[in-house]
């Protein structure tokens, strides 16, 4: 996305232990907005360490429904069981990012689109599935909104690139209002 969007960056991995940032916002309260916050933050200042000068991004969402946040899925028995509990219902992607620079965390954005999902069969979870196989382990929703996932909807709500895991026209305003992107 950012390539498409005209960006040039470098990507690099930070290793947080995001799965004891979640157990501990959850044990808690903390709301999932500030929880999404914390481990973009927390992903944003482990590269600035290492690159003191330059403009770090991190970003991270999680999807949160009635029945609570869900991670993504770590196999296609997961996947179903996950599709099988958002089948029929309204989702939130919170999708957090956060910039740091010289030591500082400079701005932080929080988007939060609805997805709602279809009452799918289990055929078409079949189908889906095994058309899909192990990409929908890489999504926290156990699916490609840019692929064929998006046949599992019947409304959607915010911005796509959000979706996608990155609040992109937020982020593109403030490089402009920083100057690292013309006005």
């Amino acid at each position: 996305m950012l390539e498409a969007a005209g960006l040039r960056f470098e990507a690099a991995a930070a290793a947080v232990d995001e799965a004891s940032i979640k157990e501990a916002a959850q044990a808690e309260a903390i709301p999932a907005a500030d929880t999404a916050l914390m481990l973009a933050d927390a992903k944003a200042e482990r590269i600035a360490r290492r690159h003191t000068e330059a403009l770090v991004i991190g970003c991270d969402q999680l999807l949160v429904s009635e029945a609570g946040w869900f991670d993504k899925p770590v196999d296609l028995a997961a996947a179903r069981a996950q599709l099988q509990a958002l089948r029929g219902r309204t989702h939130q992607l919170v999708t957090a990012i956060v910039c740091h620079r010289h030591g500082q965390r400079i701005w932080q954005h929080v988007a939060v689109p609805r997805l709602t999902m279809r009452d799918v069969s289990d055929s078409f979870l079949d189908v889906y599935l095994a058309a899909e196989a192990a990409a929908v382990t890489q999504s926290v929703g156990a699916y490609r909104i840019e692929g064929p996932g998006v046949q599992l909807f019947s409304k959607v709500e915010g911005e796509h690139a959000a979706i996608l895991g990155v609040p992109l026209l937020a982020l593109l305003g403030f490089l402009r209002q920083h100057g690292v992107l013309l006005s």
